[in-house]
């Protein structure tokens, strides 16, 4: 848009969005010497971030040295690399290998944030060149005490009903909770230590309030204003239902997150359905919008970050109704996942990203996405929750029970043979320890999430056998989109004609994504978002100033 008749706000950088790697932006460029705001859609900050495990995918990082695990440039690039199918950056690619480290580092030094090795968390795709099957890659957070952050504490983002128990992802992953003694579990709670997506976020937006960085809510970003050299000045946002114009001298830096929640967007860019967003929901696209407003190159726009997600009802975040991720669900023994024909098509056990691309599989014959609607089968020996309700007498209506599997199937308008003989063949090899049809139980992230009182891969594999049987809808869902304007390694965008867009950076989900399609493992989001936000808060700060 043309420049405006006044300015309500001049700084230097513009950070739209307020998650790990708007924050991790906003920080380093206030290091660097820049007059910094944060701009965030919503009322509350941290979005998805806030909302996530928090953990982040760094490889080679001095933790893992710390723990004595081996780790290396060419390992972590060759993992990569196998997984990609030719489609990642090799200059992006490498940076982020380069730097991720080093960010990790300066975060640990500079800010509260706090993080460990989540001992024994596996790639995700261990078994691959240069994979690491006893983990190191992933980091947990340490706990953050929210009593730090005053009148903010109320104000980062979180799930309606969620619990915030005084323990790290790691303590509760593995059982340690339970010898944490009692007056350290209280001595937690009377500082509100929260740990997971609430630390990372919560940490990062201490680290903004330490810096004086103003971070303003309810301020949706909707233009980018530019010169007559189409260099970005800044950006027009609507606050209290009126134009807000912040002008920016230097840079501004798009870090909304992704589209997923836009019907429009989605339909127009994915590669297949995606009906269950488990993100924040003002994650509408906003910055991609701008971004190709202002003539951005394009990347990466039919992906996203994959799940297999479950809605239940009534669960609404702002007004819309939000789904569950499902991960221990559909890895704990005695469980399949089908489709309409009764059939199972994947390893139920596998990633979730990798487990989400199963969705979209397309019968030329039929024309239909074959395995869509999705259905989450167990009988009544299956131990975990499903979305936090279990099976039995007290199952809520929404999930299905019956006697035998030809009266479930008739429930769920399953094909009822399809399903019997698809059970009797899976219960034939998990009595055994095997899974012929997609060797569930052999990759040693298979097993992780699990029921580890078993030895693998009964941790995954049991039969289905004991009436009655219960069954739960699955969607094909993402944690958010991967796809938006392409960067280059200083993550400036680049224009689709050429060249990059002076004063403009993008990073996070907002961002073509740096690793394609590849998920190489927990925190595989956080650790590029952050890493780029690194690099695009120093070079944003650099920038000269832009005359408008």
């Amino acid at each position: 848009m043309a420049l405006p008749e006044r300015w309500d706000m001049e700084v230097d950088v513009a950070v739209l969005g307020s998650g790990a790697s708007a924050t991790t932006t906003a920080i380093l460029a206030s290091d660097n010497g820049a007059e910094v705001a944060v701009l965030e859609r919503a009322d509350v900050v941290g979005g998805t971030t806030a909302l996530s495990g928090g953990v982040l995918w760094v490889p080679n990082n001095h933790h893992m040295a710390e723990a004595g695990i081996e780790d290396s440039r060419e390992d972590a690039l060759a993992y990569l690399n196998s997984l990609s199918l030719g489609m990642m950056d090799d200059e992006l690619v490498g940076t982020l290998i380069d730097t991720g480290p080093e960010m990790l580092r300066y975060m640990e030094d500079n800010t509260p944030v706090s993080l460990h090795v989540f001992e024994g968390y596996p790639d995700y795709h261990p078994e691959n060149p240069g994979g690491k099957p006893e983990g190191g890659r992933s980091l947990d957070n340490d706990l953050f005490p929210f009593e730090e952050l005053g009148s903010w504490a109320e104000r980062i983002n979180h799930q309606p009903d969620a619990v915030f128990f005084p323990a790290t992802m790691l303590e509760i992953d593995t059982g340690q909770v339970e010898a944490i003694p009692q007056d350290v579990l209280e001595a937690r709670r009377a500082r509100d230590m929260r740990s997971t997506g609430q630390a990372l976020a919560g940490s990062l937006i201490k680290g903004c309030l330490d810096r004086e960085i103003p971070v303003h809510t309810a301020t949706r970003a909707r233009e980018l204003i530019l010169d007559d050299s189409d260099a970005v000045v800044g950006v027009r946002a609507e606050r209290n239902g009126e134009d807000y114009f912040v002008k920016a001298r230097k840079a501004v830096v798009i870090a909304s997150g992704g589209f997923e929640w836009n019907e429009d967007l989605v339909k127009a860019f994915l590669r297949g359905p995606m009906t269950a967003p488990t993100s924040s929901p003002e994650n509408e696209g906003d910055g991609l919008l701008m971004a190709m407003d202002a003539g951005a190159a394009l990347g990466n726009m039919s992906e996203a970050w994959w799940i297999p997600g479950i809605h239940v009802p009534g669960d609404e975040m702002r007004g819309r109704t939000f789904a569950r991720l499902i991960l221990a669900e559909r890895t704990w023994p005695r469980s399949i996942i089908v489709n309409r024909y009764g059939k199972r098509f994947m390893n139920e056990a596998a990633n979730y990203n990798a487990v989400g691309h199963a969705f979209h599989t397309f019968d030329p014959n039929t024309f239909e996405f074959i395995n869509l609607p999705a259905w989450l089968i167990v009988d009544s020996r299956y131990q975990a929750p499903i979305a936090r309700h279990r099976v039995g007498p007290d199952a809520p209506d929404w999930i299905r029970r019956a006697e035998t599997l030809a009266e479930l199937a008739a429930e769920i308008d399953v094909d009822a043979a399809g399903l019997e003989e698809t059970v009797a063949g899976f219960n034939e090899g998990a009595v055994r320890g095997e899974d012929p049809d997609f060797q569930r139980g052999v990759s040693a992230y298979d097993s992780y999430n699990g029921d580890r009182s078993q030895e693998p891969p009964f941790t995954t594999l049991g039969p289905i056998d004991t009436p009655p049987y219960y069954a739960a809808l699955i969607e094909s869902g993402a944690l958010g989109t991967k796809g938006g304007p392409k960067t280059n390694a200083q993550a400036q965008v680049l224009r689709a004609r050429g060249g990059v867009i002076p004063g403009l950076y993008a990073v996070g989900n907002a961002m073509a994504g740096v690793t394609a399609m590849v998920y190489g493992g927990a925190g595989g989001t956080l650790g590029p978002g952050m890493t780029f936000g690194y690099i695009a808060g120093m070079n944003a700060a650099r920038e000269p100033d832009h005359i408008a």
